[in-house]
C-alpha cells in the first residue's frame, strides 16, 4: 500500500470516528456527582486542565473534575458536559433541572477506597467533581446523608462569550500557549502556531490545553490554527503583535 493510499484510509477512518463521537454526544449516560466545598462556593484552583484562575479564565462555578473515564488523559480539557440528577426522590431537586460543566480538572483515583465508599474517581466509574454552588443547582446538598448522587450527563457544545483566548507562556527556545475560551465543542484536538517569518508550525500537546513548540517566535507577528474535536479548524491571522511578550493573552476568531 502507498504512503497516499494510506494517508487517505487515515482520513476516512478518523473521519469516521469523529462522526461516531458527535452523534453520541446528545445521548445521556449514567455517571455520578460529588461537590468540593469552597469558601466562595466555586472551584478556583488551577487544576489539570492549566487554565489557571477559573474566575478570571470564565469557568468559575461551572468548572468540574472529570474520572479517569471521562478526562481521558487531558484531551477532554474544556469540553462540556450537561448534568442532572436524576433516580432519587429526596436529593435530586424537583424537575430534575440541569447544569452546564466545563472540564478544568482531574479527579484522582483512590485505590486505598471501594469504588462505590470514597474511590469515586476509580477506574472505570464515570463522575464529576463539581462547586458546591454548581451541584446547589440540580441537588440538595443541605441533606446531611447527601455526598453523591446518581446524575446522567451528555456532551453538549460549548456556549462563549468573545474568541479563543491564546496565552504565550514558555522561554526563548521553549514556546508555549495555553488555550482557552473555546467554542463549538471546547475540545482542542490539534494547533498550528505561525510566525511572519515561518510557515504553519504543528505544536505538540504538553498537558491539559497547553501546546508547545521547540523555536524562537519572538520578534514575529503570531497567527494560530485550532482544530476541534469534531474536526473543525479556525485560523486567527496575527492576533499577537511583533512586541508580544510571555504571559499575555491574546484574543482570536470563534468557532
Amino acid at each position: 500500500m502507498g504512503a497516499i493510499q494510506a494517508t487517505v484510509i487515515y482520513l476516512i477512518l478518523l473521519h469516521a470516528c469523529r462522526s461516531r463521537a458527535a452523534a453520541q454526544d446528545g445521548i445521556w449516560k449514567s455517571a455520578t456527582a460529588t461537590y468540593t466545598k469552597e469558601t466562595d462556593g466555586s472551584i478556583i484552583n488551577e487544576g489539570a486542565c492549566g487554565y489557571g484562575n477559573l474566575h478570571k479564565s470564565s469557568y468559575g462555578k461551572y468548572s468540574a473534575g472529570l474520572s479517569s473515564m471521562l478526562f481521558n488523559r487531558g484531551s477532554s480539557c474544556g469540553g462540556c458536559f450537561e448534568v442532572r440528577c436524576v433516580d432519587h426522590i429526596l436529593w435530586c431537586l424537583q424537575g430534575s433541572p440541569s447544569v452546564i460543566l466545563t472540564a478544568t480538572d482531574f479527579c484522582s483515583p483512590n485505590y486505598g477506597l471501594p469504588a462505590d465508599y470514597g474511590g469515586w474517581c476509580n477506574i472505570p466509574r464515570a463522575h464529576f467533581e463539581m462547586s458546591e454552588a454548581a451541584f446547589a443547582e440540580i441537588a440538595d446538598q443541605q441533606r446531611a446523608d447527601v455526598d453523591i448522587v446518581p446524575v446522567q450527563y451528555r456532551r453538549v457544545k460549548c456556549e462563549r462569550k468573545g474568541g479563543i483566548r491564546f496565552t504565550v507562556k514558555g522561554s526563548s527556545l521553549f514556546y508555549q500557549v495555553l488555550i482557552s475560551n473555546v467554542g463549538l465543542d471546547g475540545e482542542v484536538v490539534a494547533v498550528k502556531v505561525k510566525g511572519s517569518k515561518t510557515g504553519w508550525i504543528p505544536m505538540g500537546r504538553n498537558w491539559g490545553q497547553n501546546w508547545q513548540c521547540n523555536i524562537n517566535l519572538a520578534g514575529q507577528p503570531l497567527s494560530f490554527e485550532v482544530t476541534a474535536r469534531t474536526g473543525t479548524t479556525v485560523a486567527s491571522y496575527n492576533v499577537a503583535p511583533s512586541n508580544w511578550r510571555f504571559g499575555q493573552t491574546f484574543e482570536g476568531k470563534q468557532f
